[in-house]
């Protein structure tokens, strides 16, 4: 078979193994908001690169309702800079998931910086990260890189992380007031992952 017709071969069949990729409906979980139904979704695979191990992602299902939020370029170009820093720290799908995650429900993957008196005590960037609290400078949690290596330092040391669910893994690390506000992401964390890991 020449390469083209390989190449075109594997293309399809990485479309097709792809297409198995759906949400099921997610609502919002504010009060008040209209729920979202979310639709099969096709992933792109290249034929040269290896696909996402999707078993990976969600390995023991969502928790709850799920919520989604429609992204712009700074916040997708956020997703991509955690999943390089999630490549670099030698981690998994999984720990980029759980990341992302953790990134929506602080953020809204939006790299925040002072907010004055809507801010959390100093809380800073994708993770709302506190440089009193020992995190990095201000320069350090505001660069996306930085503050999901520094956030998956801390996932390291929780034993068992890759089998939690993903808001008891970020919980602990995250020690938040909310701890089962990070469940609601899981399912577009792992949607995030799919469609840009290999990307």
């Amino acid at each position: 078979m020449n390469t083209m017709l390989r190449k075109s071969a594997l293309g399809i069949a990485g479309l097709a193994f792809a297409g198995g990729l759906a949400a099921g409906p997610m609502h919002l979980g504010a009060p008040g908001t209209a729920a979202v139904d979310a639709k099969p979704v096709a992933v792109a695979v290249q034929a040269d690169q290896p696909g996402v191990d999707k078993a990976k992602l969600i390995p023991h299902g969502t928790q709850g309702d799920q919520s989604r939020i429609d992204l712009n370029d700074e916040q997708t170009a956020n997703v991509k800079a955690i999943i390089e820093a999630t490549k670099k720290s030698g981690l998994d799908e999984r720990a980029a998931v759980i990341s992302i995650g953790t990134a929506l429900q602080e953020s809204k993957l939006e790299n925040l910086g002072h907010l004055g008196d809507r801010n959390d005590h100093d809380s800073l960037g994708l993770f709302q990260q506190r440089p009193s609290s020992g995190w990095g400078t201000p320069e350090q949690i505001t660069d996306p890189i930085y503050s999901t290596m520094a956030f998956q330092k801390g996932l390291k040391q929780v034993d068992g992380w890759q089998d939690m669910p993903l808001t008891k893994a970020a919980q602990t690390v995250q020690v938040s007031a909310y701890p089962d506000a990070y469940a609601q992401w899981e399912q577009q964390a792992a949607d995030l992952v799919a469609k840009h890991w290999n990307s």
